[in-house]
């Protein structure tokens, strides 16, 4: 079966998107390749794009009243190690974790729900 289409990016709203830009930068290593009060955007394995959202609520994760609607995943050797670099970065952590053994839900400066799962 031959394809429709093939995969671009990942776009996600945000109030600041040159400061989201920056994070994620700072998180996975990849180019800034855009940047300005209205877009911005790092690309490495995947692009991703952050657009200015003027009405942008962060998530409420775990409580619904705000859902995540989406996150992402990032591989990490060691979990402990990884979420004190990523908290010093701008990211938080909400108080619940699900499985903290295995994998760390953080939010990003915006509010996005993001997590570092051990490889392997």
């Amino acid at each position: 079966m031959s394809a429709i289409a093939t995969f671009a990016a990942v776009n996600i709203d945000c109030p600041d998107p040159a400061a989201l830009a920056e994070f994620y930068h700072r998180l996975t290593g990849w180019e800034i390749t855009y940047s300005d009060e209205n877009y911005g955007a790092v690309s490495g394995d995947v692009t991703l794009y952050f657009q200015r959202s003027e009405e942008h609520r962060p998530a409420t994760w775990p409580n619904a009243e705000v859902p995540q609607q989406s996150h992402l995943d990032f591989m990490v050797e060691d979990l402990d190690k990884a979420e004190a670099s990523i908290l010093e970065l701008g990211a938080a952590k909400p108080e619940f974790q699900p499985q903290p053994d295995r994998w760390r839900v953080l939010t990003d400066p915006a509010g996005h729900p993001f997590c570092v799962c051990v490889k392997g």
